[in-house]
């Protein structure tokens, strides 16, 4: 079960490179359910999940080099790739703020996950985060790849 919060970010937190950050790169094979492909570094992922917006089943299969390069162009629409940054929030919790590349490079969002849908609904987010987008499905990934979200 993943649950979590989604924010816009308008002010990005000083020194944001300092904090450990990687590439991503993902394609999405279905939207409803969502089947989604990810490179991140040397990983590559087989994503699954269900419908929601602060919880929904998702399950993480691996997948070799092969296989994400062969589903790599079976992909619909947009091929979303973001830099990620992972912040510390508090003993444990952290902020995954990901920043988009074209054709959303305006784009940041913040993402906490939480242990339990109580502990997420009493979240109180720091100042420099924007408009919580947690419950607007035009902040999905899975609709930006469709070319129907923000921006």
């Amino acid at each position: 079960m993943e649950i979590e919060r989604k924010y816009l970010i308008h002010q990005l937190p000083e020194n944001i490179n300092r904090y450990p950050h990687y590439e991503i790169e993902q394609g999405y094979l279905n939207t409803e359910p969502v089947v989604r492909i990810r490179r991140q570094g040397d990983e590559y992922v087989l994503t699954y999940k269900s419908k929601g917006f602060l919880s929904r089943e998702e399950y993480n299969l691996p997948l070799t080099k092969e296989a994400y390069e062969h589903m790599r162009p079976k992909t619909d629409g947009i091929l979303i790739s973001k830099t990620r940054y992972v912040l510390p929030l508090g003993q444990k919790l952290k902020i995954e703020l990901d920043h988009f590349h074209k054709p959303y490079e305006t784009l940041y969002l913040a993402e906490v996950e939480f242990p339990d849908e109580e502990s997420a609904r009493k979240f109180i987010p720091p100042s420099w985060f924007g408009k919580d987008v947690t419950f607007s499905a035009k902040y999905q990934n899975s609709t930006l790849s469709r070319g129907q979200g923000a921006v």
